[in-house]
């Protein structure tokens, strides 16, 4: 262990949260979660048995980072959320196949139910991970189901145990319906996605809205869901978002530096259009908040005029985007396209202060795909200077732009599919 890593081991907090550790070359090469940093962090660089991975593993440790976060549960969203952005090589060589989970919910059928699967297909359902470690999630859910509760296997309309306990929601005694029931696994996934701020705040809202109205027994739903996520911080989901440091999140930090911003982008929102031939075009935002994304606050929009032309395209999103002055704006956006795309957005979200780059493909849509930027800077003529960067595909901010143009080109892709069996079903 070097001096520097020493000092720094010292200063680690006994908070939940998630650890990056790094080689001599800053690559993040491990992402781990904790429920107290200081004892797991530390547990890498003592003189206990370890098998030969993990063996491995510390002697590549030059360098280690974290995020605080509030609660176990927050953590281990997080850790999910990291692990995809930077595929560190150690989280692949380390795990065993059999812990990877994602949480599957049918939301396509009536009633939907949730349930585990270590393989992902296209089913039409709900799929949100991967989770390393599914005992934890699982212990998550356990305790998550006492606030939004749910059904584990297909709907049966009988009656039973679960039913009694409060497990379930009870449409099949009438407690109440499908429709509701589904607006609640929607808060579910709002959760498990790490959206839980918004979530705390709309569900207060709610709670004053219907006890206003005279609704009680809606007002008194929200009041035991608000609390119950309050007194998440209280339960242990493993053992040994809202308010994340973002200091501690490298990528931010230089886009901070490349793009000369007063501090790091909290709120960076991504740019996509899909349509086939002109037909059924869409243009998808994606959001992403302290490096993370926040996927109750994506928008999708059906493009009303050109339909054959991405970058008119592009312009009328951004411009009925800048209307909803109800949503935040961003700090930065990032389009997916080069230069062209770049000086026909700029004017629209220069009156805003909003900083605007371009990742240009050039048709390359694999995941490898070269991380090339288009960075506009200012200049004393009406047109700006466009600076065009490569950047190495394993560094952070090219890992963090990646994820942010891979979500927003799959979310525009999953509208216009949906849009494209809606009329071909007409």
């Amino acid at each position: 262990m070097n001096e520097a890593l020493k000092q720094k081991l010292s200063r680690l907090p006994a908070s939940p949260g998630v650890y990056f550790h790094k080689n001599s070359a800053g690559e993040i090469i491990y992402v781990g979660k904790a429920a107290v940093l200081k004892n797991r962090v530390r547990q890498y660089f003592q003189k206990s048995k370890k098998d030969v991975k993990t063996e491995a593993l510390v002697r590549e440790i030059t360098d280690t980072d974290w995020i605080i976060v509030d609660t176990e549960m927050d953590a281990l969203f997080l850790e999910a959320e990291m692990i995809k952005r930077y595929m560190p090589k150690w989280n692949i060589l380390l795990r065993d196949d059999k812990t990877v989970s994602y949480v599957r919910i049918t939301m396509n059928e009536e009633v939907p139910y949730v349930s585990f699967t270590r393989n992902p297909i296209d089913d039409k359902a709900t799929y949100i991970g991967p989770f390393y470690g599914k005992s934890s999630i699982e212990k998550s859910l356990r305790i998550l189901r006492k606030i939004f509760p749910y059904y584990v296997k297909p709907y049966s309309g009988h009656k039973n145990l679960d039913t009694d306990l409060g497990l379930t929601p009870g449409v099949e005694i009438g407690r109440t319906t499908p429709q509701e029931y589904k607006k609640n696994l929607r808060k579910l996934i709002r959760y498990i996605e790490g959206n839980r701020k918004s979530l705390l705040n709309d569900l207060e809202k709610t709670m004053r809205d219907e006890s206003a109205k005279g609704n009680y027994e809606l007002a008194a739903e929200a009041r035991d869901q608000l609390f119950g996520l309050k007194e998440l911080k209280k339960k242990i989901v493993f053992s040994d978002k809202e308010f994340l440091d973002i200091s501690s999140d490298q990528a931010l930090k230089q886009l901070q530096n490349l793009l000369s911003l007063e501090n790091p982008p909290r709120r960076i929102e991504g740019y996509d259009i899909s349509h086939q031939s002109g037909e059924n075009t869409v243009g998808s935002m994606v959001v992403f908040i302290n490096g993370a994304s926040a996927r109750s606050e994506y928008r999708k929009f059906k493009v009303r005029t050109s339909k054959n032309d991405d970058l008119k395209s592009m312009s009328e999103v951004i411009t009925r985007r800048l209307k909803h002055r109800e949503w935040d704006f961003p700090d930065l956006i990032i389009l997916d396209g080069g230069a062209t795309q770049v000086n026909a957005i700029l004017p629209l979200v220069t009156p805003y202060n909003i900083k605007v780059i371009g990742r240009d493909k050039s048709g390359d849509h694999s995941r490898n795909a070269i991380v090339k930027l288009v960075i506009p800077h200012s200049s004393e003529t009406d047109v700006p200077n466009l600076e065009y960067l490569e950047l190495p595909n394993d560094s952070h901010i090219a890992k963090l732009i990646a994820r942010v143009d891979e979500e927003s080109h799959r979310f525009a892709i999953t509208y216009h599919s949906l849009l494209k069996r809606k009329s071909m079903l007409k």
